[in-house]
């Protein structure tokens, strides 16, 4: 399902923003109305522009456990801790820290 945020953010980025920030929100939007491949695959050009960008880690790691891919969910946890871990956002490290001993201990967290 497509909504009018969705719409209004794939304008933007049709239009030339191509923003962390911006695939962030997308990939929020499209988590929201549990469209996981798009929500992953935004979330990734994210991090791709922006690695240091701690909350899209997190959240594409919550896109990939729930499309069911828990090893890649897991590496961007991983990653996504590394990158908290370094900017002092100690919050983010401990959420997906737990998040990734679920992986670790039965294939996939049940997420907040």
């Amino acid at each position: 399902m497509i909504t009018p945020i969705i719409q209004n953010f794939e304008k933007m980025l049709a239009g030339g923003k191509n923003t962390a920030l911006l695939r962030f929100s997308l990939g929020s939007e499209y988590l929201k109305v549990d469209d996981l491949v798009s929500a992953a695959n935004h979330l990734k050009q994210a991090v791709l522009l922006d690695p240091k960008y701690s909350a899209a880690w997190k959240l594409l790691g919550r896109a990939l456990v729930e499309s069911g891919q828990p090893a890649e969910a897991l590496v961007a946890y991983r990653e996504g801790i590394a990158v908290a871990e370094a900017k002092g956002d100690k919050q983010a490290a401990k959420e997906m820290t737990v998040y990734a001993r679920r992986i670790e201990k039965n294939g996939g967290p049940d997420e907040d």
